[in-house]
């Protein structure tokens, strides 16, 4: 079955059962992947290291947000 033909199909579904499918497509879609769970574990505890002993340097989230609004021009 191509792809269009299962789009064909999936349109034909009542409008709840093409919202389930929907959901769980996405669902699957996003599922993170065990490689980069591990690896955001290993960042995870790194940066946390980092704040921990004072390396990490912080911008305080007014000057964040300022340099946000001018860069979408507000």
């Amino acid at each position: 079955m191509t792809l269009q033909q299962l789009v064909a199909e999936a349109r034909q579904l009542p409008q709840d059962e093409l919202a389930d499918l929907v959901e769980l497509l996405l669902a699957e879609a996003t599922e993170p992947y065990p490689e980069a769970d591990e690896a955001w574990k290993i960042e995870t505890r790194r940066r946390i290291a980092e704040i921990e002993s004072g390396q990490a340097d912080f911008i305080p989230g007014e000057r964040v947000l300022g340099e946000m609004r001018k860069i979408v021009g507000l």
